[in-house]
């Protein structure tokens, strides 16, 4: 699948990681702050913040793989993810700002926050394909693993820097993460190369054309596209075992600040200490899981770090003791900060060079459809026992499991591949 080795870039590694770094300090402080600011100061149920990921998911549905066919055909990739990152800015920093106005917005927050999660999940749809022209197949499990190192140092970056304002109240570090986002962001915007350009943006008039008839032909055949990419690709069954298991983890993590409030009724300093430790943990899973995928396979390591999430989570979910319930997360985060970087190299192995932002377009879909089906799940669960049933809360945890056992079921299945040659 790969027609020529690809060499290591080391320039645009540094550019592609200090994106990574970037965005995760703005994410962090909303994950952290906005989550509670919106659920316990605003009053918001579990359901419907739960929705806000709903909302942006229908959305991305609607346009990701359309715009990522259009950005295969003219072969760019970096003015989408600069459109789509400024859009990510815009609407950070437009919730920031209504939430500083007070908890009566809670609603056009929401519907702010929605937006920005929109914007910063398509952002990846260009991003992720990226990794196709640093490195070989055979290496991208290292350079994935120093990208999500890089993700995870800047998230640990971005709760120091929300702690200090945090003593004003939760709404408080969201403007000045997404300020930092932006100017840190602003490297990889303008002088990242792709393949094929000399220009600094690479925006030359020649090279970036999209025409009516290309937007009206892509829209026709998509669904046949689509169907012929699910039948015949090997991602299709990588992809449906991605959904299942990231359902679980995304919607752990995004539930995470809340469960422990309900939970175990701990501060916002504790919860930003403890998750500190945790970023920690995933920032040495990433660099280690990346290593590892190359020497003995993307396949193997996979299955590996599934069937810890299998025997992991329940015992999340049983422990009482908030000692106990810290140590088992801080083992968590060392499989949360590992999967990432294993999916995201194997499938930039397994796609057509020419569907490369096409494929990857649904990798983030099944990201965000994961924070679909397990969001509703937990909320359903949550709203059946009750807001405030510690119970309900460790049920929800618990039926996370069930998603991570259908994804390693189809992991089984999916081809391995060790090296460029092997997929030729």
């Amino acid at each position: 699948m790969l027609p020529k080795i690809v060499s290591i870039n080391k320039r645009n590694i540094f550019l592609w990681a200090l994106y990574d770094f970037a965005n995760s300090i703005v994410i962090i402080s909303f994950f952290l702050y906005l989550s509670q600011w919106l659920v316990i100061d605003g009053d918001l149920s579990s359901f419907w913040f739960n929705s806000i990921f709903v909302g942006s998911t229908i959305l991305l549905l609607l346009t990701a793989p359309l715009m990522a066919s259009i950005s295969d055909k003219i072969k760019r990739r970096k003015i989408f993810l600069n459109i789509t990152t400024i859009g990510t800015f815009v609407f950070f920093a437009a919730t920031a700002i209504v939430a500083r106005l007070g908890i009566q917005y809670v609603w056009l927050v929401a519907i702010l926050y929605l937006l920005a999660q929109y914007f910063y999940q398509f952002s990846f749809v260009f991003y992720n394909p990226m990794i196709e022209e640093l490195a070989p197949f055979e290496k991208r499990g290292h350079i994935s693993g120093i990208g999500q190192t890089v993700n995870w140092i800047g998230q640990i970056a971005g709760v120091l820097i929300a702690i200090p304002f945090a003593s004003s109240g939760r709404a408080a570090p969201l403007l000045p993460a997404t300020i930092i986002f932006f100017v840190l962001a602003l490297p990889m915007m303008i002088f990242f190369r792709e393949k094929g350009s000399s220009d600094i943006g690479n925006y030359s008039t020649k090279n970036v054309k999209i025409t009516y008839a290309e937007v009206r032909s892509e829209v026709r055949g998509s669904a046949s596209k689509f169907y012929n990419f699910l039948k015949y690709s090997p991602a299709g069954l990588f992809l449906i075992s991605f959904f299942f298991f990231n359902d679980a983890i995304l919607t752990l993590s995004n539930n995470f600040p809340i469960y422990i409030q309900k939970v175990f009724a701990v501060s916002d300093t504790s919860k930003s200490v403890m998750i500190l430790c945790i970023l920690i943990m995933s920032a040495i899973g990433a660099y280690v899981s990346g290593r590892l995928a190359d020497c003995i396979g993307m396949k193997k390591t996979m299955k590996i770090l599934l069937l810890c999430w299998i025997v992991l989570i329940p015992i999340l979910s049983a422990t009482t003791s908030f000692k106990i319930f810290v140590l088992d997360t801080v083992v968590v985060g060392f499989l949360y900060g590992s999967i990432w970087s294993v999916t995201r190299a194997y499938l930039s192995g397994v796609l057509p060079v020419g569907e490369m932002n096409y494929g990857f377009s649904f990798y983030t879909l099944m990201e965000r459809f994961a924070t679909f089906a397990g969001p509703l799940s937990w909320g359903l669960i949550i709203r059946s026992y009750g807001e405030n049933s510690i119970f309900g809360y460790r049920m929800a945890v618990l039926s996370m499991v069930v998603f991570v056992v259908i994804g390693y079921f189809f992991i089984r299945k999916i081809p391995d591949y060790r090296s460029a040659e092997e997929q030729v």
